[in-house]
């Protein structure tokens, strides 16, 4: 029996890789996942705009894949294209399969575009799916279906889950602010971390260090999401920093860059004002590095444990209840899923899936109701 082609968009990307098996020559896999298009006038390795998200693209290429299986990237689609492509999918007998990972999108203040494609796709998808049982009541609750759920795979490589933590002096708090993703709102916590620092240090064996990375845009007043009053406070800091706190502006780090920094920490704060799932979250629990957050999204339930949080997302929260969470992360790093762990959940990820996929070529309507 022939492997089924399916059509992610993106396939270039560490969930679609991570939920099939890991190669180990043995015998031929049930699926075959495709390469992404290139995508006209883009240079060689980028996704997106996808062309796989275009009605023309898929009538010209209907026959190239069996299933075609949307993640992310639609964002620049209007309701009417989303429609057309979906009728065109329809025409062609070419099953959809939607993995909802953001019901709130992080990239868009405005969410009322992204809500209305996403009850779209809710309806319209062949199989739909979801990451955690919340997110998945969400869905239920908003769009009257529930998605089936397929738990995050690993973020960080198999080969590295099973290495040593470094040790190191102090307890390191990071915050690491790249380049100011639409859904971070560093300026309600920051300042009450620095003001959490002094006690930290004082109930704690090792001293404490809190350590902020920024890429250099953040600091030029041109850059599309430049913030004065964090760009500001980050100069104060560059200038004249307070004991136990590092200020790092650099350019991006690359993924061995990041695993190695995040694994340098002994807490990694997310200071998200919305989400749903966080690959972030994902990779901290690969290296046992705790969580800090706000109660946002589901990152708790999928987080297994190693993310604590603080509170609401929109409002500073308290520097006390920050040294408390802390002082009880410095007792040691979370539990970790380990190498053989997460290799036996990609099996079972990628077998699961090529359900879902064989389910949705057999005419069925595959979600939480009707499971493969």
């Amino acid at each position: 029996m022939s492997a089924v082609r399916v059509r992610h968009v993106p396939a270039a990307h560490p969930y679609v890789e991570h939920v099939q098996a890991a190669p180990t020559g043995a015998s031929s896999p049930a699926v075959t996942v495709l390469p992404d298009p290139p995508v006209p006038g883009a240079p060689p390795g980028r996704w997106w705009p996808h062309p796989a998200l275009e009605e023309a693209w898929v009538r010209q290429h209907a026959r190239e894949q069996d299933v075609l299986h949307v993640h992310f990237g639609m964002e620049a689609r209007s309701l009417p294209e989303l429609r057309a492509w979906l009728d065109a999918l329809a025409d062609l007998g070419l099953p959809l399969v939607h993995t909802v990972h953001d019901i709130d999108h992080p990239h868009l203040h405005d969410q009322t575009h992204h809500r209305d494609q996403l009850a779209l796709l809710v309806e319209r998808s062949d199989g739909l799916l979801t990451l955690s049982d919340g997110a998945a009541d969400r869905v239920e609750q908003e769009h009257g279906r529930r998605p089936l759920v397929l738990p995050h795979p690993h973020v960080v490589p198999l080969a590295l889950l099973d290495g040593p933590r470094p040790v190191h002096e102090e307890l390191r708090v990071g915050l690491h602010l790249k380049s100011l993703r639409t859904n971070l709102a560093p300026m309600r916590v920051l300042p009450a971390l620095l003001e959490a620092l002094p006690e930290l240090s004082a109930r704690t064996v090792r001293p404490a260090v809190l350590e902020v990375r920024a890429h250099p845009e953040v600091l030029d007043p041109a850059f599309p999401r430049h913030d004065e009053a964090l760009a500001g406070f980050l100069r104060r800091l560059l200038g004249d920093p307070p004991p136990g706190v590092e200020v790092v502006v650099g350019p991006r780090l690359d993924d061995d860059q990041l695993w190695s920094a995040l694994q340098g920490l002994d807490v990694s704060v997310l200071p998200y004002a919305w989400a749903t799932h966080s690959g972030w979250v994902e990779a901290c629990r690969d290296l046992g590095t705790w969580v800090l957050a706000p109660r946002v999204g589901h990152l708790e339930e999928q987080g297994g444990g190693m993310v604590r949080t603080w509170g609401a997302p929109d409002r500073a929260p308290d520097p006390s209840r920050l040294a408390d969470i802390l002082v009880r992360c410095a007792a040691g790093p979370p539990a970790r899923p380990g190498r053989a762990a997460r290799s036996a959940q990609r099996v079972e990820l990628a077998r699961r899936h090529a359900q879902v996929y064989a389910g949705v070529l057999e005419g069925r309507r595959i979600d939480g109701g009707s499971p493969p």
